[in-house]
């Protein structure tokens, strides 16, 4: 093969890599904060890659953005406040505004450099971009947190790359913490939170860092995402009630089109493998 014609993201830890063959690279920058590139794909669409990292694809992004979002808004009682940290590609910004209930969603993404791409390159996650109830933010998401008053959100989703550069920071017990003490009283975080085959570590000490930072209930949620390393991620919820149930006949009767989540997903993602259960008791 021609090494030209493909991108290539290695994972040598895990001895593991993803391959997509290319028609062209249309864009490459080193933002202030990382480096960006945009691929032409043959059979992906668009592809985002962030410091050699793939990020997003026209093709596959459905099952990440509508993961991210839907599972945690149709299990608060009454989402009406929303932030993103991260979630610079802007789906799900796009995502979570199908929710009637919400009121305002906040996108805080340190990078507008991501933004500016995306609505270049992948103007339909950028669909809700201009509705009132968005707010898009290019400041320190952690800062953002951090300064927040009480009771001002009630879900925190935390749309962030890997555990490096920028986000290192998005995965520390002071920045739950601080999600923890901004949240309203059934309020609940969702982080991405890597693949369960080739980062157990990392799952790990995010639950205990969720754990010590006052969150009492924990579900780790497990959906396909081909482009990412190993092709199956996870999402993790931290919230201050209990996470055992979910609005089923609001999710059985969404007014809203979805590619891939519905209530039987929903339902299944909350299936825990036996590896995971053996691992972790809450």
């Amino acid at each position: 093969m021609n090494p030209s014609q493909w991108f290539t993201e290695q994972v040598p830890a895990a001895g593991s890599a993803f391959s997509l063959k290319i028609k062209q690279k249309v864009h490459e920058e080193q933002s202030e904060f990382q480096h960006l590139e945009i691929y032409e794909t043959e059979t992906f669409g668009y592809l985002m890659v962030i410091d050699g990292c793939t990020m997003v694809s026209t093709r596959d992004n459905f099952f990440y953005h509508e993961m991210m979002s839907h599972p945690a808004l149709y299990t608060h009682p009454n989402p009406k406040r929303v932030w993103i940290i991260g979630g610079g590609d802007c789906g799900t910004l796009r995502e979570v505004l199908k929710h009637d209930s919400v009121e305002h969603a906040v996108q805080i993404d340190i990078d507008e450099r991501v933004t500016r791409l995306a609505e270049i390159y992948f103007p339909e996650l950028c669909a809700s971009n201009n509705d009132p109830r968005a707010d898009l933010k290019f400041i320190d998401g952690i800062k953002w947190v951090k300064d927040a008053a009480p009771n001002s959100v009630d879900i925190i989703i935390v749309d962030s790359t890997d555990p490096i550069g920028p986000a290192l920071g998005l995965f520390s017990e002071d920045f739950y913490r601080d999600c923890y003490n901004c949240l309203s009283e059934n309020g609940m975080i969702v982080q991405q939170s890597e693949s369960a085959l080739f980062n157990m570590t990392l799952i790990g000490e995010m639950r205990d860092a969720m754990s010590a930072s006052g969150f009492n209930h924990l579900q780790t949620l497990f959906f396909p995402q081909c482009l990412y390393p190993s092709g199956w991620w996870s999402a993790t919820l931290a919230s201050k009630t209990d996470l055992s149930t979910f609005r089923e006949q609001d999710s059985t009767d969404k007014p809203f089109e979805t590619i891939y989540y519905n209530i039987d997903i929903h339902k299944a993602s909350l299936a825990q493998p036996e590896f995971f259960k053996k691992a972790f008791t809450k």
